[in-house]
């Protein structure tokens, strides 16, 4: 029994940190789109993702249906991906990194200051939907949520669906070419903005919907996008900037690496995840698919 046990808290584990990993791809995913393709170093990203669990947290109250607050929240981020490119970051693709970083790390004051303004400095939680609020019974003390099962299956349906838009479409050629050629893709007749501005309000988008899917389990709280931020730069360096399957197994990587660590030596668990960065570098300075398309 004893041994059983050690297994399913093993496997426990397990699944907690492929959670972790797949909910970081959701964030690093779009990061290293925006990074990689259109060479926009966006240290707001993170803010995203807690606009996200804002969001969802909002509505949720207004709803009282976390579903119908992703039905609006999802398209609102959207637009505000949109917005934000058209009214900024359009500016920024000829200017040196320097301004990117400097209006990035503008706009992190600017919604953390809104996010105040709003909502307040209080922690919120979001209650997690009433048919998926119970727990599959592993052993007589050990069980695992529903919940978390959902996350992880939806952060893989939408991780199968980037791989398909970048690698099986003509906008994912697009998208590819133009992280390339600009030049080249505009002489061919594509307008390179339009395909900026889809990838852009993309990332947007992924990084905000992670949030919200993330908020019934990681409460909604101050300064949670820069928690998120660190560690998704961490998966975009290890995956290879650009690399859509690099995120996907950095992010995995990193999930089981940061689980296991706070599990088993909690004492070192806060450097883990970069001596797993470091060792790939050495191994791969580019990163695991840098300079292997996406």
């Amino acid at each position: 029994m004893a041994m059983s046990s050690g297994f399913v808290f093993f496997l426990i584990q397990l699944l907690n940190g492929v959670q972790l990993g797949l909910l970081l791809f959701l964030v690093a995913s779009g990061l290293t789109l925006i990074f990689g393709i259109m060479g926009i170093i966006n240290l707001a990203h993170g803010s995203f993702y807690m606009l996200g669990a804002y969001l969802a947290f909002a509505l949720a109250e207004l709803c009282g249906n976390l579903w119908l607050a992703l039905l609006i929240a999802v398209p609102l981020s959207v637009l505000i991906g949109v917005a934000l490119e058209v009214t900024l970051f359009r500016l920024l693709y000829a200017r040196d990194h320097l301004y990117q970083v400097l209006l990035t790390y503008g706009l992190i004051l600017v919604f953390e200051e809104l996010r105040s303004l709003v909502f307040g400095d209080d922690v919120h939680g979001v209650a997690v939907p009433a048919f998926l609020d119970f727990s599959v019974r592993l052993t007589d003390t050990l069980s695992y949520p529903v919940y978390r099962l959902f996350m992880s299956a939806v952060c893989l349906a939408i991780a199968g669906g980037l791989a398909l838009l970048i690698g099986r479409t003509r906008l994912g050629m697009a998208i590819r070419a133009g992280s390339v050629n600009r030049e080249m893709v505009q002489s061919l007749g594509i307008d390179i903005g339009l395909v900026y501005r889809f990838v852009f309000a993309l990332g947007v988008a992924l990084a905000a919907f992670a949030g919200m899917i993330a908020a019934p389990v990681a409460s909604v709280f101050p300064g949670m996008g820069n928690q998120i931020l660190i560690v998704s730069f961490v998966v975009v360096v290890i995956g290879g900037i650009g690399s859509i399957r690099g995120a996907f197994l950095g992010a995995l990587l990193i999930g089981l690496a940061d689980t296991f660590g706070q599990v088993y030596a909690p004492e070192v668990a806060g450097m883990t995840i970069y001596v797993l960065m470091a060792a790939v570098l050495l191994w791969r300075p580019a990163g695991l698919f840098g300079g292997t398309g996406a």
